[in-house]
């Protein structure tokens, strides 16, 4: 569903200009103690590609600098970091307008991994079932949510930077200092009793790992539809999200395990992962007991494993060189005789279900877990 035009919103009913901006109206955090100063961490940042005019709405922490300047971490694999490219080398300044308290599915949109020419306001009203509401800026080229609770509207000089850091990030470390565009501020509307939010990042768990498993739910059916052999897959908490993914397939043919590797790590912002597990239908890759078994127990390391190398996040801090590291790919899956295993795969364990049925029935019979 397109976004919808509107000509007045509730988050223009207040506006400062000029003198009258001041980001500390803002109840900025500053949650760590080796954090490089005030953040706000849950800002939709709105910029558009000054040659096609595509849209581009994200999700990036911006550390305050001044009362009206902020520092973009605008990361290397990112659509608004290509925006930004492209205005320097036109030497253009770049419009940026940022959102603050918007509906829960354009916030969510922010954060999802979609394909440059995919709008990210046409998903989140598909995810809302509505069209979102949007209305012109007051000082720059771009559109925001009419809902929103704070709008900050400004420009990119081009060959701007500042440094930005450090960030106690969701990986748990303190990012480092690196120098970062430079927002300059110009305009903050805002509604009539504005809520401010924000959201703490921290080693997991915290709250935007909810982010990362509703990114995973709502895409598995398209990753699925690009690499076909998927049958369920799981990004583990203490992963971060791009650190491991687990996947299990329905085995078919020799080597299959590797095909899917090599596949996600060609899959979009799926290339940035650094562990890839792949275990049978049949292992719940929600349980990493039972992963892990497999893992432990189903793989020859001489044979079953992938080395190789590739782009890393950008947050990654164990890869020897920035943005790219090691890779490494786990065949937990059963070996087949074509794949060049000489032995009789085992049969694993399990209790007939008419055991474990009278069981059940008869539990308290026993005694067990009565408190008796």
């Amino acid at each position: 569903m397109p976004p919808k035009h509107v000509k007045s919103a509730s988050c223009q009913q207040v506006v400062y200009t000029g003198d009258e901006v001041d980001l500390n109206r803002l109840p900025g955090l500053q949650v760590w103690p080796g954090d490089g100063g005030i953040y706000h961490n849950f800002g939709l940042t709105h910029t558009r590609h000054p040659e096609t005019g595509k849209r581009n709405l994200g999700l990036y922490r911006l550390q305050q600098h001044s009362r009206n300047t902020l520092g973009m971490h605008w990361q290397i694999h990112k659509d608004s970091t290509a925006h930004h490219a492209v205005a320097e080398r036109l030497g253009q300044r770049l419009p940026v307008a940022v959102a603050f308290g918007c509906d829960p599915a354009v916030s969510y949109a922010a954060s999802a991994p979609l394909p440059a020419d995919i709008d990210e306001y046409l998903f989140a009203g598909f995810l809302r079932g509505e069209r979102v509401e949007m209305v012109d800026c007051k000082t720059v080229p771009l559109q925001v949510p009419a809902n929103a609770q704070v709008v900050l509207e400004g420009w990119i000089e081009p060959g701007e930077r500042a440094p930005e850091g450090p960030f106690g990030d969701h990986t748990g470390f303190y990012t480092p200092v690196e120098p970062f565009p430079v927002l300059h501020v110009e305009c903050m509307t805002t509604a009539k009793d504005p809520v401010y939010q924000s959201i703490v990042t921290s080693k997991p768990p915290q709250e935007d790992h909810g982010l990362g498993k509703a990114t995973e739910r709502i895409f598995l059916p398209l990753i699925k539809i690009l690499i076909p052999d998927i049958v369920d897959m799981n990004m583990p908490e203490p992963g971060v999200f791009h650190n491991c993914l687990v996947v299990s397939i329905d085995k078919r043919f020799p080597k299959q395990a590797q095909k899917v590797m090599h596949a996600v790590w060609g899959a979009h912002l799926l290339s940035l992962t650094k562990l890839v597990i792949v275990v049978d239908a049949d292992c719940d890759v929600h349980d990493l007991r039972e992963v892990s078994f497999r893992a432990f127990g189903n793989v020859d390391y001489l044979h079953d494993i992938v080395v190789s190398e590739g782009p890393v996040d950008h947050l990654d801090h164990s890869s020897y060189h920035q943005f790219f590291g090691g890779k490494l790919g786990v065949d937990a899956t059963r070996k087949l005789p074509t794949e060049g295993y000489t032995r009789d795969w085992p049969e694993m364990m399990t209790m007939s279900p008419e055991i474990v049925s009278t069981v059940d029935k008869r539990w308290s019979e026993y005694g067990l877990g009565t408190g008796r």
